[in-house]
């Protein structure tokens, strides 16, 4: 999503540091007279078809593909996009979209309930491992009414199937253009948003031009953007000095962020703007692994790892610890893993494994991919590595891929240990839970966790009003920290680093800090 580093209700930026002695960070806004804005992000799509994204390819999508409902500017409830939308009974079973007026697609074609429902469907159909049927589970069917309506019914209570639709991964596409039980196989995207996709030369960039047929809430405040896909923070920053690119987004290191701190110098005319986010790092234990199975070892690597040390040690605080998988900002959240392990405590792990007739060094292989999440996750997995070494108690190895290939490998349950990041599909607890539980769920890793999947998920998703829904949340979060097959290590911040003359930075970001690029604008003057 460029990479989904996803609190929510602060979306707007925090903190807003300008580079550049005595300046505004406001000014007149203009078209781009100067060619499109440049947006540079060291994450690039997995693919162009939404029905085989359930990852950072959403943040193109977002720009190119329209949804039936979205985020206007600081909203953080879903709002009418496509269409208006409502749950029609008081059960939350049904739920009706009426279709705004003379819809069509870039390429001119008709946008209709027929072709709203043939996406939907086409999702299902396809249903691949790396797609984003997994949050279509509660949706029975789909039905078009004439040219404009379109009635989901679903197959229990579902308080947060607004924001499932607001997703970027349920875009609509042209029924024309796109095979109804396989995957698009070009470089093309035929979609109905703000932006039509000029060009695209994978894993280089994607030049997006102003699509005039799009009728929805966006008032773009550009006419083209150009988004470069570099391989680590490094370069990015070097394009960035060099005013080859306009404005960052995901992907800077923690020693690029210190450094764009910096007045003056090198960072002369640039800016840097900190936001609150909800993206969050863990690891993942695969129950077919003999050693990751044993609930005494993952317990006794939970009471190892020191969070701080990462937090500090690697990403220069750029990032705070994390003591359970539903971040800090929502509702729900709480410090469970802290409040049962407490600070890192080599010998109560050695208890731990003792207690359990472990007495051998636990030998483990930690996978991580090389291009997803930043520069520094090489690092965070050194630091790991440290950490579990130096109680004496296991034996770590290292190993690494592209993510394309490393998301294949997890899905097949290849490693024994790995890590993830995690960037919200929608701003809700929900969402931090129920994508990681399940038979099927999107880790390719089976965690049946019956109470949470058949008891406290359909629970919470029967009350709209989603604060009212913490002690369900409070109670799956203490089953998670119990089993410890997943372990929060870290909730991020989002930070965008610009040239001075680009304005919009701090309103680009959706609740799931995807960039609205239609956002950004230049400066005329100071």
């Amino acid at each position: 999503m460029f990479n989904r580093n996803r609190s929510v209700q602060q979306m707007a930026a925090i903190v807003s540091i300008s580079l550049v002695a005595g300046c505004s960070l406001l000014g007149e806004e203009s078209s781009d007279d100067a060619g499109p804005i440049v947006v540079g992000t060291t994450s690039a799509p997995s693919t162009l078809d939404p029905a085989a994204a359930w990852d950072g390819s959403w943040e193109l999508f977002r720009n190119i593909y329209q949804t039936l409902l979205s985020y206007p500017t600081g909203a953080t409830t879903p709002q009418a996009d496509a269409a208006e939308c409502v749950f029609t009974d008081s059960t939350n079973r049904t739920y009706k979209c009426v279709l705004r007026e003379g819809l069509t697609f870039s390429n001119g074609d008709k946008l209709d309930a027929k072709a709203v429902k043939y996406s939907i469907d086409r999702i299902r159909a396809i249903n691949a491992s790396t797609g984003p049927n997994g949050l279509l589970g509660t949706l029975e069917s789909v039905q078009a009414n004439g040219e404009r309506e379109v009635v989901f019914r679903l197959n229990k209570a579902d308080a947060t199937f607004p924001f499932v639709l607001a997703t970027p991964g349920m875009a609509i596409v042209d029924p024309d253009d796109y095979p109804a039980k396989s995957l698009r196989k070009d470089d093309g995207i035929v979609g109905s948003g703000p932006y039509r996709l000029q060009s695209y030369e994978e894993g280089k960039q994607a030049v997006l031009v102003r699509n005039d047929n799009y009728k929805g809430f966006a008032e773009r405040k550009n006419d083209a953007v150009t988004i470069r896909y570099f391989q680590d923070s490094g370069k990015m920053v070097k394009a960035l000095r060099a005013r080859d690119i306009d404005i960052t987004y995901q992907g800077l290191a923690a020693d690029d962020i210190i450094d764009l701190g910096r007045k003056g110098g090198d960072n002369e005319g640039l800016q840097l703007i900190e936001a609150a986010g909800s993206n969050i790092n863990y690891l993942v234990f695969n129950p077919k692994d003999p050693w990751s199975n044993k609930l005494a070892v993952r317990r006794a690597i939970a009471q190892v790892v020191d969070r701080a040390a990462i937090a500090h040690k690697v990403y220069k605080d750029t990032v705070d610890p994390l003591y359970s998988m539903v971040p800090a900002g929502l509702t729900g959240h709480t410090t469970g893993f802290f409040d049962s392990f407490g600070d890192p405590d080599a010998k109560k792990a050695r208890q731990i494994l003792k207690d359990a007739g472990i007495n051998e060094t636990v030998p483990l292989t930690f996978w991580y991919t090389s291009d997803r999440y930043g520069s520094d996750t090489a690092l965070e997995f050194k630091e790991l590595k440290s950490q579990l070494e130096a109680s004496g108690l296991f034996a770590v190895t290292l190993k690494n891929r592209p993510w394309n290939s490393y998301v294949l490998g997890y899905q097949k349950g290849e490693y024994p240990v790995f890590g993830r990041g995690w960037a919200p599909d929608f701003p809700d607890a929900d969402n931090f839970i129920a994508p990681f539980v399940g038979d099927q769920n999107a880790l390719g890793t089976p965690y049946p966790a019956r109470e949470i999947t058949q008891v406290l998920l359909p629970r919470s998703r029967e009350v709209s009003d989603r604060a009212n829904v913490a002690k369900d949340f409070e109670e799956a979060q203490q089953i998670l920290v119990r089993d410890a097959r997943l372990l929060p290590l870290w909730q991020g911040k989002q930070y965008i680093a610009s040239s001075e003359d680009v304005s919009g930075g701090e309103r680009a970001l959706d609740p799931s800090t995807i960039m609205m690029v239609w956002e950004l604008s230049r400066k005329t003057s100071w």
